[in-house]
């Protein structure tokens, strides 16, 4: 349970989206609107405080999800008492637990494991053969990084000192060699947030193989 001791204390002030799901959310459900009512079964890797899943189970998701946060679940449970969210961790036996599913999604979780390549097993294992993963984290790239640099916001966004904030920046080429490395095929990305080069966040959209 590495995970849970690094994140078990991430902290959620209510029950509410935050502001990095104006960008996402439609996104992912854009992805999501290409799957059929029989597939409608979706994982929530590090479902937070449970705003999402709820936006998506009254899109008649049938929603399964985990965290680490013990305030983010309290927070989830007392908000949504009908949805199937728990603790639990990246580096837990899910898919045996819970089974595999058609989609699994994890939105801005990777960047915060100590261990990325058990974070990205889990997930692997936790999709159903021919099933997507849809993953999203802050993106990094040249031109963003260069305009964090040119105007002095590089400590701000590269922050030490957020408690269990961000620890792995992450590329399109190295979270593609990740989600490789898996065995998922090659992800298809989409940039959102502000224009591309500067894009607030990325999301990858990877699928597991029959």
């Amino acid at each position: 349970m590495k995970e849970t001791i690094n994140m078990g204390g991430y902290g959620y002030a209510g029950s509410e989206l935050n502001s990095s799901h104006d960008y996402l959310r439609p996104a992912v459900c854009k992805e999501l609107a290409h799957f059929t009512a029989g597939a409608k079964r979706l994982f929530d890797l590090g479902c937070g405080n449970g705003s999402i899943a709820a936006i998506l189970a009254r899109d008649g998701w049938d929603v399964t999800g985990v965290d680490v946060s013990s305030e983010g679940i309290a927070q989830a449970q007392r908000a949504y008492p009908k949805l199937k969210l728990a603790k639990g961790s990246a580096y837990d036996d899910l898919a045996t637990k819970y089974g595999r599913f058609p989609v699994v999604i994890s939105l801005e979780v990777v960047e915060h494991v100590y261990a990325p390549r058990d974070y990205a097993r889990t997930l692997y294992d936790l999709v159903e053969p021919g099933g997507v993963a849809i993953v999203s984290t802050p993106y990094h790239g040249y031109l963003k990084n260069l305009a964090l640099a040119v105007t002095g916001k590089m400590d701000q966004h590269f922050t030490v000192l957020w408690d269990h904030g961000h620890i792995k920046f992450w590329s399109i080429a190295t979270l593609t060699k990740l989600l490789s490395e898996v065995g998922f095929g090659t992800p298809r990305f989409e940039r959102v947030g502000r224009i591309p080069p500067l894009a607030k966040s990325m999301i990858a959209v990877a699928r597991k193989p029959d």
